[in-house]
């Protein structure tokens, strides 16, 4: 099948060496305001890094390709803000007055190199632009006052119009050009303005269709599956969401490509071109492009374009299941098998005129509903199929990386409301303070570093590492090019430690994996002898490495090496862009592997490593997912770090509130009750006020209109002015009376502030009114010691407010 397209990618070696072609495709277009297709320059620009840039036809998984952008991102990221700012250059107006060059062109001795990579151009350098030739700094005069956020944005950005614009060059699609090139003026109008890039025009918004697929599906399950037991209608809701899983992870194809197809009325071939037109917008270009904004499409599309789709769609849906059919366990495999049965139903519904699934006000049961969502949240067992059978569709460009599940989508994440407790965040120099008696506790404590406490095993191993007392080789045979005694003389010490600690596994059997050229071997020196040794078989194409044998010689185990030998492979393995490990382990060796990060949970699809990885009988497979920005040799130790830093602020919070208060004085002076919030020392411990519950019944404030409730409270705030204590609270304190007053006091008030609120409207409930007289007279009791006049002042006129307040019935009972 020809599906849609797939976004091509600038290659980026591992090394940070990249081709010219990121920089030709940006400095191209800069003569036409961002405007302009491709030009004659721009395609020998960016032919001279095409064989870097150019992804083989079969390229890696959609998350492979995903992974390379967003690695390619944070490398940008963590430029230095010079080279920032040289490549924000290549995308930015020349600030100079009448000049026209819409971004500064690197000079001619220069062009091939990248400032991606070590190239970082002087302010000085003038753009190679004939008709601007200004230097690099009135390209970005408007640019170094903004944030680092910001900034970064703006080269995610250039990257996604980067990537957009090779890709237009690769697609033969006419249709499909068209719509890369929409979007990579949209992207470079927004680099050139710094706003936000929105969709807009004849296209349309999302939601499409009401209503979208996703409802129209549940719905089906309950129309026609409603009256089955729990079980087998659990089982028809996990085949719906396969189907789901696979429609949001299909490539449809171009309208080009679907012109022979007889079948479709002229009506219908121009509304499936707006409808792909639309998916390349909003659903497939988005996965790599994260500049905009991404809409899954079964919740966006409705029954047209299912029904233009749903014939050669449900064909390979059937083939993937009867493929994929061995890779389930026994209890799922009822899914396959009624997945004929649940597109025959949906066909049926397609079909009808007048289906009730797809009637916008049909409404399954409530209950129903929250159900299904309930199971929505779970984790699919049937992710696998749905990731082999989305991978299937796509092409060269699958939609989900093998074996993970496909709700975990690249996409902007919309943060969990969170109490006010979660938001505040400990101030830089509370938290630079606790680092710092960290690291003097570290120096000035002889003791300590004599005799270490609770010093981990791992950090004994990096101490002998340092000291060069024992090292790490990564070594293996050759028959291309000569191998070193010293070599030689490491891998018969190894196959001896593998044969010595494995003795149930035959020695031939470990000669020949040792010294077999596809392997290599991870040593642990000390001495010049070998102690132990991981031996792996790297699989570059399959994105994982196999681990054969893990061993370190009796005598020095439980020091600490097999965790380092672990942790220096799982490195080795991430700079060679390797993210899984598999391992075969015996029953011994579990308890090594769980805790080195292993699981019995494999999140590799099946396909990837069949036949590739040696099985072992009476062993269990093991995999451990590796994650890019973690340095594993040095994660312990950065864990520790925290630990003791994290100690070392509670031990600060600890001195802070130990502080001894005196008792409340103001119960003695006939007040009631007082607010919680008033109490001494009780916001220092960390309390903050929580919403309370509504009330059943208030007295007035339903059943008043504002502007009787208005008056009221303007006849009590006139009474309370008049009162012999307000005197404190007549108008607000300034900074001049009480210089360190609004240190202390976060949310001030006073009696003024409150007839200036009361004129404007504000209190529109009884509750706000209340609220900000008791915050007068908190403040006072908070900033004020029980002694002063101020204090007791502020008891007393409590005591008239509530006083006031019951006698118009405006106070609880």
């Amino acid at each position: 099948m020809s599906g849609g397209p797939a976004i091509t990618l600038k290659s980026q070696p591992i090394d940070g060496s990249n081709s010219n072609s990121g920089n030709a495709a940006g400095q191209q277009q800069q003569s036409a305001n961002g405007a302009a297709s491709a030009s004659a320059s721009a395609s020998s620009s960016a032919s001279q890094g095409a064989a870097a840039s150019a992804p083989p036809a079969q390229e890696g998984t959609r998350q492979n390709s995903l992974q390379r952008i967003q690695q390619r991102k944070q490398k940008v990221f963590n430029l230095p803000e010079a080279q920032k700012l040289a490549k924000l250059s290549m995308y930015s107006a020349c600030q100079a007055e009448g000049c026209r060059c819409t971004g500064w062109k690197t000079p001619q001795e220069n062009r091939h190199r990248d400032v991606e990579s070590s190239y970082c151009p002087e302010f000085s350098e003038e753009c190679r632009n004939v008709s601007c030739r200004h230097p690099l700094r009135t390209h970005i005069a408007h640019l170094t006052e903004i944030s680092r956020s910001s900034m970064d944005d703006l080269l995610g950005a250039i990257i996604d119009m980067e990537n957009l614009f090779m890709s237009m060059q690769r697609v033969e699609d006419e249709d499909t050009k068209k719509v890369y090139l929409y979007l990579f003026r949209l992207l470079r109008q927004c680099v050139l303005t710094r706003q936000q890039a929105v969709i807009r025009g004849p296209l349309g918004d999302p939601p499409f269709e009401s209503p979208c697929i996703t409802k129209a599906v549940l719905s089906l399950v309950f129309y026609k599956y409603n009256h089955l037991n729990p079980t087998e209608l659990q089982t028809m809701t996990e085949v719906a969401k396969t189907f789901l899983n696979f429609l949001n992870h299909y490539n449809f194809e171009s309208p080009s490509a679907r012109r022979g197809d007889l079948t479709l009325t002229h009506e219908d071939a121009s509304t499936y071109k707006i409808n792909y037109t639309r998916w390349l917008v909003f659903c497939h270009v988005p996965a790599f492009c994260n500049s905009l904004r991404q809409f899954e499409t079964s919740l966006v599309f409705g029954r047209t374009l299912l029904r233009t789709v749903f014939q050669y769609m449900s064909q390979q849906l059937k083939k993937k299941c009867i493929s994929e059919r061995d890779r389930f366990p026994e209890d799922k495999r009822s899914i396959i098998t009624q997945m004929p049965k649940f597109l025959e139903a949906l066909r049926a519904e397609l079909l009808k005129d007048d289906s009730p699934i797809w009637d916008s006000s049909y409404r399954p049961p409530n209950s129903f509903v929250i159900q299904q969502r309930k199971r929505h949240q779970e984790v699919a067992p049937t992710a696998g199929i749905s990731n082999a059978a989305a991978a299937s569709s796509a092409g060269t460009n699958k939609r989900s990386s093998v074996g993970e599940p496909l709700h975990k989508r690249p996409k902007k994440e919309v943060p969990e409301r969170c109490s006010s407790e979660n938001l505040d965040d400990l101030p830089v120099d509370v938290v630079t303070r606790a680092m710092k008696a960290v690291s003097e506790s570290k120096t000035t404590n002889k003791a300590e570093i004599l005799f270490p406490v609770n010093v981990s095993r791992d950090e004994n191993v990096k101490a002998e590492e340092q000291k060069r007392a024992i090292e790490f080789h990564v070594v293996g045979n050759s028959l291309t090019k000569p191998v070193d005694k010293q070599t030689i003389l490491w891998l018969l010490g190894l196959q001896l430690v593998f044969a010595h600690q494995l003795p149930e596994m035959p020695r031939e059997y470990i000669s020949q994996l040792v010294f077999d050229t596809k392997h290599k071997t991870l040593a642990l020196i000390k001495e010049n002898q070998p102690i132990g040794g991981i031996c792996f078989r790297p699989f570059p194409s399959q994105g994982f490495t196999e681990i054969v044998f893990c061993a370190v010689t009796m005598a020095e185990q439980v020091k600490g090496y097999g965790t380092h030998l672990m942790n220096h492979l799982k490195d080795y393995s991430i700079q060679r862009g390797i993210k899984h490990l598999l391992t075969f382990a015996d029953c011994d060796a579990i308890g090594y592997f769980k805790k080195q990060g292993f699981s019995k949970d494999i999140k590799l699809a099946r396909p990837v490593y069949a036949g590739y990885i040696k099985e072992y009988d009476s062993a269990t497979l093991m995999h451990c997912e590796l994650h890019p920005s973690i340095v594993n040799t040095q994660f312990i130790a950065v864990i520790r770090n925290q630990s003791e830093i994290l100690k070392e602020l509670i031990a600060q919070r600890h001195n802070e509130v130990q502080k001894v208060r005196t008792g409340l004085t103001c119960f003695k002076e006939g007040l009631p009750s007082i607010p919680v919030e008033s109490i001494p020392g009780l916001r220092e411990i960390g309390w903050k006020p929580q919403m309370r519950p509504v009330r059943a019944s208030r007295p007035l404030e339903e059943s008043s209109d504002p502007e009787k409730l208005a008056t009221s409270f303007g006849s009590v705030l006139q009474s309370v002015r008049q009162h012999a204590t307000a005197w404190p609270f007549l108008r607000p304190v300034t900074a001049a009376e009480v210089p360190d007053y609004y240190d202390h006091i976060k949310y001030p008030m006073d009696l003024k502030t409150m007839g200036e609120r009361l004129k404007k409207g504000y209190y529109q409930t009884r509750r706000l009114f209340m609220a900000d007289m008791a915050r007068i007279f908190s403040n006072c009791r908070f900033y004020n010691s029980p002694e002063t006049e101020y204090y007791r002042c502020a008891n007393s006129l409590e005591r008239y407010f509530q006083t006031k307040m019951r006698e118009l019935g405006l106070w609880d009972k």
